[in-house]
């Protein structure tokens, strides 16, 4: 054979192939749109937020009618016309990768998942609901590439909702290395060989595209305070046990809370589903009255005062942590990740007046870490999302100390993790769903 010729038809079933090129191509479009509709996104929160405040601000009772009446309609829309919006997104990404069928997938990562999960989320910002759009996100990403997969007739479904998915963190909250440790840890809870290459490549092209359009940032400012003494290292432990026991009740709560509600809205759906998020609504319309408008939307500005040294009220953590808990069991769609981190900074400063320490910033960063190891119960993703987020990289071990004290203490509580019991209903639900299909054919 000529060695020449040879080597022609090895570059042209390889390099020079137009179907290899084609479904490369198609890849890097899906993983430039992760990071393009997550800027984006992140924009119409914000938005949503600031109008919100314009209104509140002015008329602070305005929300005990807004925020019960706009949480009711959110929940109701997406009950009738998007299920498999409702909540987080995070266990829905999980969720689809359990899935195996494509009718199954369809339910939770379909375009008009992605319509509605974005259309909803700011809506729910816009009535002053505690809700995130990171975990929101991590739904859209895995819903966009595996449309991307469909649309290339690429091979790789489960790998590419878990590129997907880790996108979707890294271009929320423009923490790449975070993106793929969430990856690894909460969504697969083990590192595949074969899907490593498309979790790197989409993670880094969604972060340049996110970059590209809203630059470089920390997203919760920067502290320079570090651990300088024993007293510092006492409440560093401290604020990991406190953060992961109250971060593990949280998630308990949660759990038990979305299973109960469930099985209430079951026998009449429309209608309990609107007294339910009525309700809540009005639980989030009470707190934030009470509060005078703190625990409204994602927190971010509170997180971000007291991570740069600016003191929080006492009461803001519980008060947030009953807003989220509220919102979060409601159906409305939404996530928990900033919602979460803002009230581990709210308990991180409270511990820190307590103590009477002068290192408030470190304390409310530490605490963040401990709460939100607790609630997710994924060490390594909170240490990691944290450090970027804040650019402290010389309190890396504390923040590793607290991550993992705050993940053992809230296995006292909560001895299932929180995305993977809820992805565990959703599973069961659409078998069931399945089953009643096919015996009703």
């Amino acid at each position: 054979m000529d060695p020449v010729a040879h080597q022609r038809r090895r570059l042209k079933a390889g390099w020079l192939s137009r179907r290899l090129w084609r479904r490369r191509l198609v890849f890097w479009l899906g993983a430039v749109a992760v990071g393009v509709v997550g800027v984006g996104f992140a924009v119409a929160s914000n938005w949503a937020q600031a109008l919100f405040a314009k209104v509140s601000g002015p008329y602070p009772w305005a929300p005990v009618l807004i925020t019960p009446i706009g949480m009711m309609l959110c929940a109701l829309c997406a009950s009738r016309y998007f299920p498999g919006s409702q909540g987080s997104g995070i266990p829905h990404a999980i969720a689809a990768r359990t899935l195996r069928t494509r009718q199954d997938r369809d339910r939770l990562l379909s375009p008009r998942i992605i319509a509605g999960k974005i259309g909803l989320t700011v809506a729910a910002l816009l009535c002053g609901a505690s809700v995130g759009r990171e975990g929101p996100t991590v739904q859209i990403g895995a819903a966009i590439m595996l449309q991307v997969a469909r649309w290339g007739r690429l091979q790789q479904e489960r790998g590419l909702i878990l590129a997907g998915s880790a996108a979707g963190i890294a271009a929320a909250f423009n923490t790449p290395l975070a993106g793929i440790v969430f990856a690894i840890e909460e969504m697969s809870r083990s590192f595949e060989q074969r899907t490593s290459g498309l979790v790197f490549y989409t993670v880094i092209i969604a972060g340049i595209a996110a970059l590209a359009l809203s630059g470089n940032y920390t997203y919760f400012g920067t502290t320079s305070a570090t651990v300088s003494s024993v007293e510092d290292w006492a409440l560093v432990l401290i604020c990991g046990i406190v953060g992961g026991l109250v971060g593990g009740a949280f998630s308990r709560l949660l759990v038990e809370g979305m299973r109960r509600a469930a099985t209430w809205i079951a026998p009449q759906p429309l209608r309990r589903v609107a007294v339910f998020a009525l309700a809540c609504g009005v639980v989030v319309a009470i707190a934030g009255v009470a509060t005078g408008g703190m625990t409204y939307g994602t927190g971010y500005e509170q997180a971000r005062a007291a991570v740069e040294g600016h003191a929080l009220p006492w009461f803001f953590w519980p008060a947030k942590l009953v807003a989220t808990l509220a919102t979060a069991v409601s159906g409305v769609p939404g996530g928990i990740f900033a919602p979460s981190l803002t009230v581990g900074a709210g308990l991180g400063d409270f511990i820190a007046q307590l103590a009477g320490s002068p290192s408030s910033g470190l304390l409310v960063v530490i605490g963040m870490a401990g709460y939100f190891a607790g609630v997710v119960q994924a060490p390594l993703t909170a240490f990691v999302i944290i450090l970027e987020m804040t650019g402290n990289h010389a309190n890396v071990i504390p923040l590793m100390l607290a991550s993992a004290v705050g993940f053992a203490a809230s296995k006292i509580l909560a001895p299932e993790p929180l995305y993977h019991a809820l992805a565990a209903n959703i599973v069961q639900q659409a078998r069931a769903d399945a089953g009643v299909s096919s015996t009703a054919g």
